[in-house]
């Protein structure tokens, strides 16, 4: 997958909603969150698909982000960019992770696997191990499992 298609990919688990695009995918909501905005799955429904590709399509480049921004001023709540964010880190796995993967019985990704993942993929799993978060049902920690062989499946170990 070349560079540029990363931030505009629609997981396979996430392909219940993917056809029409009724929830946000990961991709978007990381960009929204690096640049500093809030869509409501209310505003998100009333978009047409259309413009809903061009979100997801949109890139993730620092210039492309301003963008994004000035673009979604408007429609969007602003809130605190994403700086420094546990799923922007490769140090360590997160706390999160492994707590969530213990309760679903899932094998917690070692800190090799952590480092291959890419950015999205890491933001994404920890939106679905996030407590309080639109994903956080159980309906999204049933997808956990799906995301990690997703992303797991050819990592070394």
């Amino acid at each position: 997958m070349k560079k540029t298609e990363r931030h505009c990919r629609i997981f396979k688990f996430e392909a219940e909603f993917s056809d029409n695009l009724r929830c946000l995918p990961m991709a978007v909501r990381r960009k929204l969150d690096l640049c500093g905005r809030k869509l409501r799955l209310q505003h998100w429904l009333e978009l047409g698909y259309e413009q809903k590709m061009e979100l997801l399509n949109w890139g993730d480049s620092e210039l492309e982000l301003h963008n994004l921004a000035d673009r979604l001023k408007e429609s969007c709540n602003e809130i605190n960019k994403a700086i420094q964010e546990e799923w922007q880190q490769i140090d360590r796995v997160p706390g999160l992770i492994e707590e969530a993967c213990l309760a679903s019985k899932q094998p917690v990704p070692n800190l090799r696997q952590w480092q291959q993942l890419d950015e999205l993929e890491r933001f994404a799993l920890l939106k679905l191990c996030s407590p309080g978060h639109s994903h956080s049902n159980s309906k999204s920690r049933g997808n956990l499992p799906l995301a990690l062989r997703e992303f797991l499946e050819n990592k070394i170990t």
